[in-house]
């Protein structure tokens, strides 16, 4: 790999170092292009890499792609795109043994995969690498690239994007002033603007603070279509309290392994384990009818009861969540946790076809950027699937367009 570009035009460009952007990059570069990775800030800055709760798969023997696809249209009120569905969906299983060849290693039981089941989900198949799932993955794609020929043009913000003889020209500013980049196709996979949103909202996000949308806003400004793009999405479980937690993702999975939310009376008041929208909304409501609770520093929440999850399934699934409450005096596994819903993710985006191709001719799109896959409602541990399954088709997508 180089960091310094011997010259400024590629077969491919990729714009962001998410798992999205990586997956087209590696597999972009394998299908012979040359490519150039350019990434606002470093390689490793992402929202990708914060991910724990896992990515989603039908292995189970009660499961198939199709019964998945069918909890995601369900899950998204049947605003997803079917073919975007579908495709997600039969390509996990596949994605999932790439990113094996790559080094991530899942969580395995009884001889095969550990799997749990997520809110939205009707089978068991979400795989997770502890609760480190994003780190795993965005690590060995990282590696994969930075093994190969590819370029990466760190620090390079993108500011404009404009049709040139060969393809595409990308405009960046940089620490050393304006740079211009040639690529015969171009990958936007620079995540969402949520990090943006939560500021101007006053609320908490889980995002980076890269996540501020600026490449959505190039897009369009260069002419392509965008769909569901007022949809963000709110993460149920955010950390209310203590103050160092605030703004953290609790790992849906506590849920998924006996966790339950209650309110001040300590009653159940919502199924733990449905859409996150439904979710978000039941603890919005909770708190509207005054039957929340307050944190020590006077916000908003509910109570998150992790005292039922297993010991074994915390040590083996959770181990970082109980690394944080446990270093802030608080033992998840002996009391209930204070959470309250904080902005995650944007479910809509540029559009694009099977190919991650948007409306825009040698433009793709993959991963948060991009619109239809989730519709407007995401099941949690289809993000690092969408970023694997749709990174490697607008890879080699692309790759194949700047060729022709």
């Amino acid at each position: 790999m180089q960091r310094v570009p011997p010259a400024t035009s590629f077969d491919v460009l990729v714009v962001g170092s998410g798992a999205s952007g990586l997956a087209a990059a590696v597999s972009a570069s394998r299908a012979g292009a040359r490519v150039a990775l350019a990434t606002k800030t470093t390689l490793q800055a992402c929202n990708s890499a914060k991910a724990q709760g896992g990515i989603q798969a039908a292995f189970g023997d009660d499961d198939s792609p199709e019964i998945h696809a069918e909890d995601v249209m369900r899950s998204s009120h049947g605003t997803a795109e079917p073919e975007l569905v579908q495709v997600l969906t039969s390509e996990a299983p596949a994605a999932i043994h790439w990113l094996e060849e790559l080094g991530v290693a899942f969580t395995r039981s009884n001889g095969g995969y550990r799997l749990a089941r997520c809110g939205g989900a009707s089978r068991k198949r979400l795989l997770q690498v502890g609760d480190r799932t994003g780190h795993a993955i965005t690590k060995a794609l990282r590696d994969a690239y930075e093994a190969g020929a590819g370029v990466v043009l760190a620090h390079h913000a993108l500011t404009e994007l404009a049709p040139g003889a060969s393809g595409w020209i990308a405009s960046f500013r940089t620490k050393d002033g304006a740079s211009r980049v040639e690529a015969g196709a171009v990958v936007l996979a620079a995540g969402g603007r949520c990090f943006a949103e939560a500021e101007t909202r006053g609320e908490l996000s889980t995002n980076h603070p890269n996540a501020t949308g600026e490449v959505t806003r190039i897009a369009l400004e260069a002419g392509a279509e965008v769909r569901d793009l007022d949809a963000l999405q709110y993460h149920p479980n955010g950390g209310a309290w203590p103050s160092t937690m605030q703004g953290y993702s609790i790992p849906e999975t506590t849920r998924a392994y006996g966790a339950v939310l209650r309110n001040a009376d300590g009653a159940e008041f919502t199924d733990s384990l449905g859409p996150r929208d439904a979710v978000s909304q039941a603890i919005f409501d909770e708190v509207e009818t005054g039957k929340g609770v307050t944190t020590p520093d006077g916000r908003p929440a509910v109570w998150l009861d992790t005292t039922r999850i297993a010991l074994e399934d915390a040590e083996i699934s959770l181990p970082y969540m109980l690394r944080r409450y446990r270093g802030a005096g608080i033992d998840p596994l002996e009391e209930p946790i204070y959470t309250y819903p904080v902005l995650h993710y944007q479910n809509g985006g540029l559009v694009i076809d099977e190919r991650a191709e948007t409306t825009l001719e040698g433009v793709f799109a993959c991963g948060e950027i991009a619109g239809g896959t989730h519709g407007r409602n995401r099941m949690m541990g289809n993000s690092l699937l969408e970023c694997t399954v749709f990174g490697r088709r607008a890879g080699k997508a692309a790759a194949e367009r700047a060729w022709s």
